[in-house]
C-alpha cells in the first residue's frame, strides 16, 4: 500500500482543492477525506479452517459543516468528478449568513506506531499454520478440552484529509489482533473460556511461542474454572472489580456520557456539571490517544488532529469533554483529538481512545479482604448501557463470591446491574496494580465501529445490584 493514500486516486491534490474551495466557501468546517485499507482475517474452529477473509475498500467521505447542520457524502469512485458530485451535494447544508471557514488542525512529527502491512506479513500460510498449532497444543495440553477457535486478523488503513485551505495529512494505521476460545467438558458440563491481545504493531509479538501459548493457557484456565462455577443468588453487594479489562464498564457506563456532542445537547448525565463533583475523591480518569502502538492510539483523529491526553475527571472532578472539532468549536472549546470515523462512509463522531482511570494506594488483596459478602470480578464479557443515563447491565466471565474476606467459589450468571454517575460516587478503594486491557475492545456509537483501550486498576464499588439466580 503506498505511504501516499491519494495516490489510489485518479486526481490529486492540486485538482482537488478548486472543488473543496468551492464546497467550504461560507461553511464553518469540512474535509475530504480519503482512504484505501486492507484487511484479512482466518478462523479455525473445530480441527478446521472454518472461514478465511480478505477485503480491500478504497473511497472518501466529503463533509460540509455549518452551524449545528453537516452534509455529507460519500463515494467508492476514485475520480474527480465522483468528488464534485458529492461535493454539491454536501454543500447544499449551508445556510444563513456567510461563515468564516475554521483554521486547520495543528500538525505534529509524532509517529506512534509504524507504516507496516501486517495483511502482508506474514504470509497466509504462516498464520493458517500458527492457528493450527494453537489447537494441537490445547487438546495436547489438557484432554477435558473438546473445541478450541482461534482466530487472526490484521488490517492496515491509510488515510488523507485534505481540507479547502491546502491543509493535508496522511497516516497508515496498522491494527492486528489474535484470539484463543476454549472449551472443556467434564461429567457432561461444559464450559467456555477465551482470551485475546493485539495493537497497532507488527504480528511477532503477538505471535510467538510464549505470547499465543499465554492466551492459551489463560483460556484453558478460564474454562476450567468456570467448570466448578456455582450460581450466585441475586442482591446488592459490595463487587471489587479486577485491573485491565474490566475497565470496559466505566468506558459504557461513564466513558460515552464524557464525549462532547451528548453534553453539547444536554443528553448525558454529566451535561452542565463541569467543575463539579462527579466520583469520590481519587478518582481520575483520562482518555489518551498518544500511547504508543496501542488498539485506541491514533497519531491523529479522522480530522487531522494530534490526539491528546485528556483528563476528563480529576480527584472526582469533572474537568473535561472529548471533543471533536464541530462539537469544541459549538461550546467554544479546544478539539482534543477525538473525532473518530469507522471509514470513509461515516462522518466523524467524538469518541473515546484509549480510556483509563489512574491507579491509587490500596493492595488487590486487602481490597478483597475488605469484602464481608461480596462479588470478585475478575473478568466481563458482553454488557447494555443507556448513554442519557448511563445505566449499565454487565455479564462477568469470571467471578467469585467472597464472604468475610476469603474467596469461596467460582460464580456463574453473575451480571452487575447499575449506573455510571452513581457507580462513580460509590468507589470505595483504588488498587495499585493498573493494567491497560490486553489491546481486544471495539466500540459502538451510532451505527459505527472503532477499537479502543480501556484500563484501570483493581476498584471497590460499594453497593452495586448483583443478577443471578432467583
Amino acid at each position: 500500500m503506498s505511504d501516499e493514500p491519494i495516490s489510489q486516486f485518479e486526481f490529486d491534490a492540486d485538482d482537488v482543492r478548486p472543488v473543496l474551495a468551492e464546497a467550504m466557501s461560507g461553511a464553518d468546517d469540512g474535509e475530504l477525506f480519503l482512504e484505501t485499507a486492507a484487511s484479512e482475517s482466518l478462523v479455525f474452529d473445530d480441527g478446521r479452517m472454518k472461514a478465511s477473509n480478505f477485503d480491500t475498500s478504497r473511497g472518501f467521505g466529503l463533509r460540509c459543516v455549518s452551524g449545528e447542520a453537516f452534509g455529507y457524502a460519500h463515494s467508492s469512485d476514485p475520480t474527480l468528478d465522483a468528488v464534485k458530485r458529492a461535493a454539491e451535494t454536501a454543500s447544499a447544508v449551508k445556510r444563513g449568513p456567510a461563515a468564516i471557514l475554521a483554521p486547520p488542525p495543528a500538525g505534529t512529527n509524532r509517529k506512534l506506531y509504524d507504516a507496516i502491512d501486517p495483511v502482508a506479513n506474514p504470509a497466509f500460510e504462516v498464520k493458517s499454520a500458527l492457528l493450527q498449532e494453537i489447537d494441537a497444543y490445547c487438546r495436547a495440553k489438557d484432554p477435558s478440552v473438546v473445541q478450541v477457535s482461534a482466530s487472526i486478523a490484521g488490517s492496515t488503513r491509510s488515510i488523507s484529509i485534505l481540507r479547502a485551505d491546502g491543509d493535508m495529512k496522511t497516516d497508515i494505521r496498522p491494527l492486528v489482533r489474535l484470539n484463543v476460545s476454549v472449551t472443556v467438558e467434564r461429567d457432561g458440563r461444559r464450559e467456555t473460556g477465551s482470551a485475546g491481545a493485539g495493537g497497532r504493531a507488527e504480528f511477532d509479538q503477538w505471535i510467538a511461542p510464549d505470547a499465543w501459548k499465554g492466551l492459551a493457557n489463560e483460556a484453558m484456565r478460564i474454562a476450567r474454572v468456570n467448570l466448578d462455577a456455582i450460581d450466585i443468588p441475586a442482591g446488592v453487594m459490595d463487587v471489587v472489580l479486577g485491573p485491565g479489562w474490566p475497565a470496559v464498564l466505566l468506558h459504557e457506563a461513564v466513558g460515552h456520557g464524557l464525549e462532547g456532542d451528548f453534553n453539547r445537547k444536554g443528553s448525558s448525565a454529566f451535561a452542565g456539571r463541569m467543575g463539579e463533583r462527579v466520583a469520590s475523591a481519587g478518582v481520575t480518569i483520562v482518555d489518551d490517544g498518544t500511547m504508543e502502538k496501542r488498539r485506541g492510539s491514533l497519531t491523529i483523529d479522522d480530522e487531522g488532529t494530534p490526539t491528546e491526553r485528556t483528563v476528563l475527571i480529576e480527584d472526582g472532578i469533572l474537568v473535561g469533554y472529548m471533543q471533536d472539532r464541530m462539537n469544541a468549536r459549538l461550546m467554544g472549546q479546544t478539539p482534543t483529538g477525538n473525532g473518530r470515523r469507522q471509514s470513509y462512509a461515516y462522518p466523524p463522531l467524538p469518541r473515546m481512545t484509549n480510556t483509563y482511570m489512574l491507579g491509587g494506594q490500596h493492595k488487590p488483596e486487602e481490597m478483597v479482604a475488605s469484602l464481608t459478602d461480596g462479588i470478585y470480578a475478575v473478568n466481563f464479557g458482553g454488557g447494555q448501557v443507556d448513554i442519557t443515563s448511563g445505566k449499565f447491565v454487565f455479564q462477568c466471565t469470571e467471578a467469585y463470591r467472597v464472604r468475610n474476606g476469603k474467596i469461596e467459589a467460582p460464580v456463574k450468571g453473575a451480571t452487575l446491574i447499575g449506573d455510571g454517575p452513581t457507580a462513580l460516587t460509590q468507589i470505595t478503594m483504588i488498587g495499585d496494580d493498573f493494567a491497560m486491557d490486553p489491546g481486544v475492545g471495539m466500540c459502538g456509537k451510532g451505527g459505527q465501529g472503532v477499537p479502543v483501550g480501556v484500563g484501570q486498576p483493581s476498584l471497590k464499588i460499594a453497593g452495586l445490584t448483583v443478577g443471578g439466580a432467583a
